[in-house]
Parts: structure tokens; sequence; C-alpha cells
């Protein structure tokens, strides 16, 4: 082989050899540091107080994780969609006095309470709705407040 080659390989070996030796010794200090002033038994009792705590937070994971499956279920029969609309029944007297609110929940089951306003009197009517439909005829003014509760 040429001399030339020969001195390259020897140098890039040596170049090697001595990045190996420079980690070793790093990593050599690193271990010393990690095991220092302890012995085996300390290093086992350490081992087993983090096995604890990890079961600990593996039982304090899954209790969170039953408690949020909870609450979800909760949450999704819980009023989540509101709309309101006031409207005026009665063109030739007063002015948008009567209302419709429509209350729903995630699964389209709920609520819409509608007033009628007249100057001599007010009707309140309370009509079920459930999977968003009512066994009740709803009025345009009802329908259109189911509308703008529905839960998107």
């Amino acid at each position: 082989m040429n001399t030339k080659v020969e001195i390259g390989l020897f140098v890039l070996t040596a170049i090697f050899a001595l990045i190996y030796a420079v980690w070793m010794i790093n990593t050599e200090k690193r271990l010393k540091r990690f095991f220092a002033g302890k012995k085996g038994k300390d290093l086992e009792e350490s081992i087993e107080i983090l096995l604890k705590k990890i079961e600990m937070l593996e039982r304090a994971k899954e209790s969170a994780e039953k408690e949020l499956e909870t609450i979800n279920v909760k949450l999704r029969k819980s009023i989540r969609g509101l709309g309101t609309l006031r409207f005026n029944p009665f063109p030739d007297q007063g002015s948008n006095q009567s209302f419709a609110i429509g209350m729903m929940n995630e699964d389209g089951d709920g609520v819409v309470l509608s007033s009628l306003y007249a100057r001599d009197r007010m009707s309140i009517f309370a009509k079920p709705v459930k999977n968003n439909k009512s066994e009740y005829e709803l009025t345009e003014e009802e329908k259109e407040a189911l509308k703008k509760a529905e839960v998107k």
C-alpha cells in the first residue's frame, strides 16, 4: 500500500481511538457520580421506592380516567346549547315581548320554553324535545330557537 494511505489510516484510527477513550472516561465519571456514596442495598431501596411511586401514579391515573368518563357522561346529558328568539306574535299591538328559548344537550334532548305576551295576559308553554323533535307541534319561532340551541 501507499505510505500516504497508511499514514492517513493510522491518523484516522488514532482519532477514533482518542474519541472513544474520551467517551469512556466521560461515561466512567458519570457512573461514579451516580453511584457515589451508595451501596447496592441503597440502590435497591431507591428502585423499590420508585416502583411504589409508579404504581401509585398508575392507580391515580386509572382513577382520574374513570372520573373523567363519569364527568363526560354527565356533561353529555347537561344543557349545552341555548337559543333565544324574541318575536311579536301580534303585529297590530306591542313589540317583541314574546320569546322562545330552546335548551338542548348533545343528544338532542331538552326543552323549548315559549312565552306569548299580549296586553291583557301572558302565556308560557314548555314542550319537551327528544332527539331534536317534540311530540307537540312547534311554532316557527320555537323551531328557530331549537335550531339555535343545537350543539355542534
